[in-house]
């Protein structure tokens, strides 16, 4: 029996590819569900560039659930729970890798609303993750930096075969996380392989201060996929 599912995306690589994992296993993917927290301190979600939430859900063609929420540690699970609550599913998916404060607090939430939490990416190999992001031709950019080693450099910065070598070097050098799940780098996803078009960025900005920066998206669209050259 296919299991009706709705997965967790921030507009990131590791929703995105989690998202990837289970439209090949033949999940049925309901929805896709954001969460928009009004504080940058939310320990569970995303804030940077999340309202680009709109935009990969119409280019993935799954239709996006989103609610606000003030972001206040604990209380904001609250707010995944009430939207959770009230979708037709059997089962929620999230990115996560190695966090267990965000696996376990999502399965607790999916074990009091009877639904199955799902984490294709869960222990896998870091290395692997990005490589696997690389060979499947995922765009993805770099948009937040937060840890030492990084400079402004890196905002904008495609992951590929080099950036990859970069950041193991990083990973070496300060012990960060190579797959940035412990806030080192957050990134955005540009183009997928379940995307019907891609996302592009017309106009950004850059704010640097002391050792940390992001690049914050002023206006973005879709387009056709063989209408952009990067």
């Amino acid at each position: 029996m296919i299991m009706h599912v709705a997965v967790l995306v921030s507009g990131g690589k590791d929703s995105a590819l989690a998202l990837h994992y289970v439209l090949e296993q033949g999940y049925d993917v309901k929805y896709l569900v954001t969460m928009h927290p009004q504080s940058q301190d939310s320990w569970m979600f995303h804030s940077l560039n999340v309202h680009l939430a709109n935009l990969f859900a119409e280019a993935a063609g799954i239709p996006l659930e989103k609610a606000e929420t003030a972001g206040i540690k604990e209380a904001e699970l609250k707010d995944l729970k009430d939207l959770l609550g009230k979708l037709d599913i059997e089962g929620v998916v999230s990115g996560a890798i190695s966090s267990q404060y965000q696996k376990k607090r999502i399965d607790r939430i999916s074990r009091e609303l009877n639904l199955e939490s799902i984490a294709p990416l869960w222990h896998a190999s870091p290395k692997q993750i990005m490589k696997e992001l690389i060979h499947l031709s995922f765009d993805v950019i770099i948009v937040g930096t937060y840890a030492y080693g990084f400079n402004q450099s890196w905002l904008g910065r495609k992951i590929d075969s080099t950036t990859l070598d970069d950041l193991n070097e990083l990973s070496k050098e300060h012990k960060i996380s190579l797959v940035g799940e412990g806030g080192e780098y957050e990134t955005l996803v540009l183009d997928a392989p379940f995307f019907g078009k891609r996302i592009q960025l017309i106009q950004t900005e850059k704010a640097w201060e002391d050792d940390s920066g992001h690049l914050l998206v002023k206006y973005a669209k879709l387009t056709e996929k063989n209408k952009v050259v990067r």
